[in-house]
């Protein structure tokens, strides 16, 4: 109740406040004062205050803040030491994800620098049309090894 009757008199002052900046030319401010004046009517109206106040005196309440603390601690403590271990465990899972880059009969990585560059097939006539982009598609994704 006394809550309500605070913030009823906080937005009476702020409308008052406002009606004689607006009083003094200065419209854009006055509307800005009005603006702020009347969010606490509204969340006296919405119900929004009387719920806080009976939060404010729940234990349950506080034993739910409690909880929620209790839970960001503990992530922020798992957080911070994953990042002071360099997130080993992490990597070691996505590391086995991971397919190998070799294929299954070759003597040597698929990955590494090769000794020589392939040899690439002589180039045909090119053709116009639609086929001129396909070869330029396939020319990029050549030249990124897919």
């Amino acid at each position: 109740m006394i809550a309500e009757t605070v913030c009823s008199a906080v937005a009476v002052a702020g409308l008052g406040i406002a009606v004689v900046t607006a009083y003094r030319k200065r419209f854009l401010a006055a509307a800005r004062i009005a603006a702020y004046a009347l969010v606490p009517l509204g969340l006296v109206m919405t119900g929004i205050v009387g719920w806080v106040a009976d939060t404010a005196f729940s234990p349950t309440a506080w034993l739910g803040f409690g909880v929620l603390g209790g839970a960001w601690a503990l992530f922020a403590t798992t957080r911070a030491v994953e990042r002071r271990r360099g997130g080993k465990e992490r990597k070691a899972a996505t590391r086995s994800a991971q397919p190998e880059a070799v294929a299954p009969t070759a003597s040597a990585p698929s990955l590494g620098q090769a000794s020589r560059p392939a040899p690439r097939p002589a180039a045909a006539p090119r053709a116009t049309g639609a086929s001129d982009d396909f070869r330029d598609i396939e020319a990029i994704l050549k030249k990124h090894g897919i």
